[in-house]
């Protein structure tokens, strides 16, 4: 039986009261639990971006934001732990083919994390590259089989020339406990280390050529990986926080039914007229996340299915639309927080681990709002002078 997207969706929210009966030991642990990855993998969450040649579902941009943000309403570590690995997963299946069999051949189930920044050193060597280095925050990295790491590549007399991404078998690496944050507790974000590590020239991908849409794999004929590079790259850091959204208003609007407000003559937050315009904006600032986000997936995944680049122009207003909707979502929760009062700080309180996850989340370099309404700002106004490569 062929699975469709909605499947995939519906299957994430199948396992919501899961993820929630797990998300406090996730943030002790600072990694999701065993039974929740394998439940995850049962159902095919890992493999949304996976080619189907391998028994993935290549399945588009808007599906990944949907998946996402039904996970995030179970549990915010674990929602970014799946949409960081799959985004991972599709950064493989842009390489060539040679590359994505040794990672997905004998174990289609592959889980990749990864980090962009260039945090390392690189060596030419006969047939590929000896790389050393260090990449912190590498989500998922208890819980992944290979690593797609950048690195700077360097011409025979050691000049930078280029900056790739490799892909690195995670037991060629070491891992170094650094994630101890306020928020995102469980994403397992610590530090892969290479130290001389071998890695064969097929295997390494320009990424100045990607951000252009100029990707090694010769499957041309595979949608999804036709998508554009930076747009995908941030627009997924949105679907945690569209979940984590909706799970903070379902909560507060729940409880509003019999909470009182303190020291006034209200017997329920509900029956305010404050509290009742407070919910509104918050909903209206959800729906306004959910909007922006899913325009942004559509362009993508439209593109991607006509076999066009984005042109500039609409590459920048993805990453300004990734940034309104992560804005919306924080000013959501906070206006939530401000509702449902003291109690929201409460160990036992739901509410307060997703405030504390939206707002780490949220400050990912790549999906920072000012960068990209500067950037869509730049492009409108047709400034050429560029604040970052990432577009």
């Amino acid at each position: 039986m062929t699975t469709t997207n909605d499947d995939l969706v519906a299957g994430a929210v199948a396992l919501q009261p899961l993820l929630r009966e797990h998300a406090a030991r996730t943030e002790t642990d600072r990694r999701v639990p065993g039974e929740v990855i394998d439940a995850l993998s049962e159902a095919g969450l890992f493999q949304l971006a996976t080619p189907r040649r391998y028994g993935g579902h290549q399945s588009d941009m808007r599906t990944v934001l949907n998946v996402s943000a039904a996970l995030a309403e179970g549990d915010g570590s674990t929602s970014w732990v799946v949409t960081l690995i799959n985004v991972c997963n599709w950064l493989t299946s842009l390489f060539p083919a040679r590359a994505q069999d040794d990672v997905f051949g004998d174990r289609p189930g592959a889980r990749v994390a990864g980090v962009l920044s260039p945090t390392s050193t690189t060596r030419r060597v006969a047939g590929g590259w000896r790389v050393t280095g260090r990449w912190y925050y590498t989500s998922g990295s208890w819980h992944a089989h290979w690593a797609v790491l950048g690195v700077p590549l360097t011409d025979d007399s050691g000049e930078v020339v280029d900056q790739g991404l490799a892909l690195v078998p995670r037991e060629d690496l070491e891992l170094e406990e650094t994630w101890f944050v306020a928020g995102m507790r469980g994403t397992g974000s610590n530090c892969l280390v290479a130290r001389d590590v071998f890695v064969p020239g097929y295997r390494v991908l320009s990424v100045p050529a990607a951000i252009e849409g100029d990707y090694p794999t010769e499957r041309k004929d595979e949608v999804f990986p036709r998508s554009a590079f930076v747009p995908v790259l941030a627009l997924v850091l949105a679907g945690p926080q569209l979940g984590l959204g909706r799970a903070a208003l379902k909560y507060v609007t729940a409880k509003a039914a019999t909470k009182p407000i303190s020291y006034t003559f209200y017997e329920t937050q509900a029956e305010s007229v404050a509290v009742q315009i407070r919910i509104a904006e918050a909903a209206m600032r959800v729906d306004t996340a959910l909007l922006h986000a899913h325009r942004a997936a559509d362009d993508i995944d439209a593109a991607a299915r006509r076999g066009e680049y984005p042109d500039f122009l609409t590459r920048a207003r993805v990453r300004a639309d990734t940034g309104h909707a992560i804005r919306n979502t924080i000013e959501a929760i906070q206006s939530l927080v401000d509702v449902h009062g003291a109690g929201t700080f409460a160990e036992v309180n739901p509410l307060q681990r997703i405030w504390r996850d939206a707002n780490t989340a949220a400050r990912h370099a790549v999906a920072a709002p000012m960068v990209g309404i500067e950037v869509y700002g730049k492009a409108l106004l047709g400034v050429e002078e560029r604040i970052t490569p990432l577009v």
